[in-house]
């Protein structure tokens, strides 16, 4: 049966359903005569399904839940049938079905994100037993095992670093835009990915403890939470079904007309206010579109309307998440050019983020490199290289302290000078001496800062919630101008301050772009990922993506919402206004139920040219 129901009440068959419907209108008009009433195919195609689910929630339902739209479109299609007015009971059965073919295209939401997150998972771990290196499944790693993690490998479980040294990608935990150092007794994460040097770590947490894993669940918890949005006409059922069955008995035994009794049933079926929502919808889904923003859900819209706090992310959202040569500074009487040849030959054979920026300002700035030898690196930590006879060091504070290289005081201090502006500093030895230090800074976005004060002129608190240290979060937040920052989170912490913030009474938007964001842009009442940088897992798990990148939108998107939410409360208004009226006509016995329908059915025009007003408005501006 539930496979007959999904036939009928899919797009192609509800199409098929109208084109009998306005066959069995226009045929005997122009005096086109027919076997038996075309009607019948309408009834029974859009009819069927509105029929099984007012039964199904009769018998499955508890209490005032019974009552649905649904039974109340059942009981006047049938009266309808009774009383041999065709045309009436298949008219107001099709239009629910556009209904709710509409309702389903602007409320689908998409599974892949999560899917893709659990693909993130680790499926094995190399394990040391008895001096022997053995793979294993991941779900089999036990608390207390060591296990060894090679360069490129993902981390299967939490653990405590024992051997070796390293730096791991973190961003899928942190959203961190760079590799971040590790050393013996540091903690890592599952899922992340150690980028240079062999490792050999003591699991600490594993299988559903470890973070990886409560990460999956929180991205599922969130999903669970964020219940279907209950359709606005079943809300109404329960005063519409027991109003209209009160009028029409008493039209009944007043005028002792079953027609009059019928109309009433007829008109009273909410054809109109089930459009009212998703004709809005789509028409502001269509109208971001062009501004290349993707709206996958008429509640986020709503909900959108609504919001009075935006979270933001920073790498990759408030900044551009890529790291860029910011400061060249000579400590000696080396030239700038001749500090950035040095130091790019030497990082010309690195693989690290840092390594690979210095490189590419050199190309940018048209450098040409000296030809390195006996280029070594020190995980974690920085390379050296023979560079025209002389050893060149490039590197952390830690690295120049064990190749002996001095770093005076004057150094000491423009290098804390460069962590409070939330920069990365790469140090130079030439021949064991200091020369120069090469600074690297993610890019704040030019449009963060106005976007902070439009959208705190329309009374939205701004947040800022990052991965990243305290002196970096500070450093952009006053850039962009947000007083509010909470920095150094995990995934989970994220999920609290936005939990946090909702138990305050704020509607909250989360805007992300990477994977640690999903469980933060599914807790949010609206979230928010950023398309192009942003990975395909916070695309998913988001209600909104910004296909441009453009945070300059989301001003645009505010008013929008706003717009659309007045448009449906209007619309809704103006069709409970018709349809009361057209009670009125009908218990005086000045509509029959084919002129009902067809009166009433004007509400429904109405409502869907008032939504295409939406497509063509300028929010932008």
């Amino acid at each position: 049966m539930k496979k007959i129901i999904h036939v009928l009440e899919s797009i192609p068959a509800t199409i098929i359903g109208g084109i009998f419907l306005i066959a069995s209108f226009v045929f005997p008009k122009v005096g086109i005569e027919i076997l038996g009433n075309l009607a019948w195919v309408t009834i029974l195609i859009s009819g069927s399904p509105l029929v099984y689910a007012a039964v199904k929630k009769l018998i499955r339902n508890k209490g005032i839940s019974k009552i649905s739209s649904a039974l109340l479109i059942s009981v006047a299609m049938i009266a309808a049938v009774l009383i041999d007015d065709l045309f009436a009971a298949a008219e107001v059965a099709f239009i629910m079905a556009i209904g709710e073919i509409l309702e389903e295209l602007t409320t689908g939401r998409a599974k892949k994100g999560l899917k893709k997150l659990i693909n993130l998972a680790p499926t094995q771990g190399r394990i040391i037993r008895d001096g022997k290196e053995i793979v294993i499944p991941a779900e089999e790693i036990k608390q207390g095992d060591v296990i060894r993690i090679l360069p490129g490998e993902a981390i299967p479980v939490d653990g405590i670093i024992i051997s070796g040294e390293t730096s791991v990608d973190q961003s899928v935990m942190t959203g961190e835009s760079i590799p971040v150092d590790k050393s013996v007794n540091d903690e890592v994460f599952s899922g992340t990915i150690n980028c240079f040097g062999s490792i050999d770590i003591k699991a600490t947490k594993v299988g559903k403890n470890s973070s990886l894993q409560k990460l999956i669940q929180m991205v599922k918890d969130a999903e669970d939470k964020k219940a279907p949005m209950q359709r606005i006409t079943d809300k109404w059922a329960s005063v519409l079904v027991p109003v209209a069955l009160v009028i029409a008995i008493i039209t009944y035994i007043i005028t002792k007309d079953v027609t009059r009794a019928v109309t009433v049933l007829v008109v009273f079926c909410p054809c109109a206010l089930v459009l009212a929502t998703p004709t809005a919808i789509m028409a502001a889904i269509g109208q971001a579109t062009k501004h290349g923003i993707i709206i996958k859900s008429g509640e986020a819209l709503e909900k959108m309307g609504k919001v009075n706090t935006v979270a933001f992310d920073k790498t990759g959202t408030l900044t551009y998440g890529k790291l860029e040569v910011s400061d060249v500074i000579c400590l000696t009487g080396l030239a700038e050019k001749e500090l950035v040849r040095i130091a790019a030959s030497c990082e010309s054979k690195s693989e690290h983020p840092l390594g690979k920026s210095i490189l590419e300002y050199a190309k940018i700035q048209n450098i040409e490199l000296y030809q390195p030898e006996e280029f070594k690196m020190q995980s974690g930590k920085g390379v050296s290289a023979i560079i025209n006879n002389e050893k060149i060091i490039c590197g952390n504070e830690k690295y120049f302290e064990e190749a002996n290289v001095k770093i005076d005081e004057n150094v000491k201090t423009k290098l804390l000078e460069l962590r409070l502006q939330g920069k990365v500093s790469v140090l130079i030895a030439k021949s064991q001496e200091c020369v120069g230090i090469i600074a690297l800074s993610d890019v704040i976005r030019e449009e963060a800062n106005s976007i902070v004060k439009k959208l705190s002129a329309m009374n939205t608190d701004v947040v800022l919630l990052t991965g990243d240290n305290k002196k970096t979060a500070d450093y952009f937040a006053q850039k962009a101008g947000i007083k509010n920052v909470h920095s150094e989170l995990l995934p989970e912490e994220k999920v609290s301050n936005i939990i946090k913030l909702q138990n305050e009474g704020k509607t909250v938007c989360m805007i992300g772009d990477g994977i640690n964001d999903a469980p933060a842009l599914k807790t949010a009442n609206v979230g928010i990922a950023m398309g192009i940088m942003g990975s395909d897992i916070a695309v998913e798990a988001s209600d909104i993506a910004l296909m441009k990148d453009d945070i300059s939108k989301l001003p645009y998107l505010k008013r929008l919402a706003n717009a659309t939410v007045k448009t449906i409360k209007f619309s809704i208004s103006l069709s409970m206004f018709i349809n009361f009226l057209a009670i009125a006509l009908s218990v005086l016995g000045m509509l029959n139920p084919t002129s009902g329908a067809l009166v009433h059915n004007a509400g429904s025009v109405f409502v869907v040219l008032i939504a295409t007003f939406l497509y063509d408005r300028k929010f932008d501006k």
